[in-house]
């Protein structure tokens, strides 16, 4: 059994077979999914789609690409979204300096207002960073959002920002990249990372795994970086697919207080 803890089924590319798509991950053993909110659309989306299926959860919150589209009304917004009792998380959040879509001390202000928000809603928080690992550790640890909890998602950053995430108390979550034949450097962060605090994800429909390569990703394909985390050495400990596919599913359930 498998947990995917960062998907985005509400986006277009799964219209013509979301119904499918969604069966072929229980086929492929992933029994529960967490399907994430972008902005306020999306966050809308995601808590509709949970709704629809016993085994997706949401996510509400702003992607730091989108957080110049906000207005007071989406807090008030996410305030009510977060009372759906299928919302685990605020997220996904962060900052990006990597295409600076919005601003960078926009970004800053909005992470902080995102932050304080999910502790106000008792919510552990999905983080997003790239190329802003300084700034998203300082305002993490100023916002004590060590209270609350959360994971950085999608991880690829250095040996550095595992150590203060995991200082932190967040959780790491390895995505598809994590079966590329050029990210051995994050194989070899993977092997270190406590096996209480690894999640697993797709991140679909982007960032698709090896064998499926060039094709769109979907959560059925979440078994091939359990199967890859499966051939890391964790702590001295080698870990099955099985013993992957157990820990994480354990790991997602007490973070995001899944049943």
């Amino acid at each position: 059994m498998l947990i995917d803890t960062h998907t985005h089924l509400d986006d277009a590319r799964y219209a013509s077979d979301r119904e499918a798509m969604i069966a072929r991950a229980h086929e492929a053993g992933v029994d529960t999914m967490i399907t994430i909110g972008c902005d306020l659309a999306t966050s809308r989306s995601a808590v509709a789609l949970a709704n629809d299926y016993p085994f997706v959860y949401a996510s509400v919150g702003v992607h730091p690409h989108e957080v110049k589209h906000i207005t007071d009304e989406w807090y008030d917004e996410f305030r009510r979204l977060a009372h759906d009792r299928k919302v685990v998380a605020y997220g996904e959040i962060g900052l990006d300096y990597h295409y600076n879509h919005s601003n960078p001390e926009e970004q800053r202000l909005r992470f902080r207002e995102q932050i304080q928000l999910a502790r106000e809603l008792k919510l552990p928080v999905i983080i997003h960073t790239r190329e802003a690992q300084d700034d998203t550790i300082r305002i993490l640890k100023e916002e004590r959002a060590s209270e609350i909890g959360g994971v950085f998602h999608c991880f690829s950053g250095d040996a550095w920002l595992a150590k203060d995430a995991l200082e932190l108390g967040f959780y790491l979550s390895f995505s598809g990249i994590l079966t590329f034949h050029n990210a051995t450097m994050l194989r070899d962060i993977a092997r270190t990372v406590p096996a209480d605090r690894l999640l697993i994800e797709t991140d679909c429909p982007y960032l698709t795994p090896i064998p499926h390569r060039g094709t769109r990703n979907e959560p059925a394909y979440v078994k091939h970086v359990a199967e890859t985390l499966a051939t890391i050495t964790s702590n001295g400990a080698s870990l099955t697919a099985d013993d992957i596919g157990r820990l994480t599913s354990d790991n997602a359930r007490r973070l995001f207080k899944i049943p």
